[in-house]
């Protein structure tokens, strides 16, 4: 199990999310345009940042919590995941605080709707 340790607690992100899409209906993988704007600046700053900082030996993973598969770079495949899969389950959530609460987080109802 503990070379599962990563993968599920992406895994387990996903699953706690997943309801904010299909029981509140916020939409975020319906608007995966919008989606891949908010997650593709942070990915790349992020994985960038990360391979700088195995290749200066600052930044190590463990072979015993990770499954062992290695990108180009010695980031594992778990790494990547994670800075796909935490920013997902952040715009769920911000998306489903802005559907029961009504607020616009700078974002007005009217034109998400608009959009649609």
């Amino acid at each position: 199990m503990g070379q599962l340790t990563y993968l599920a607690l992406l895994v387990g992100c996903l699953v706690v999310t997943a309801p904010l899409e299909l029981v509140l209906r916020v939409r975020v993988y319906a608007r995966w345009r919008r989606l891949a704007l908010a997650v593709a600046p942070e990915f790349v700053v992020f994985v960038v940042w990360v391979l700088y900082a195995i290749a200066q030996g600052h930044w190590a993973y463990s072979g015993e919590r990770t499954l062992g598969v290695r990108l180009p770079g010695g980031v594992p495949v778990e790494e990547v995941l994670f800075f796909l899969v935490v920013p997902l389950c952040s715009v769920l959530a911000l998306e489903a605080v802005r559907k029961v609460t009504g607020w616009d987080a700078g974002y007005p109802a009217e034109e998400a709707e608009a959009q649609r």
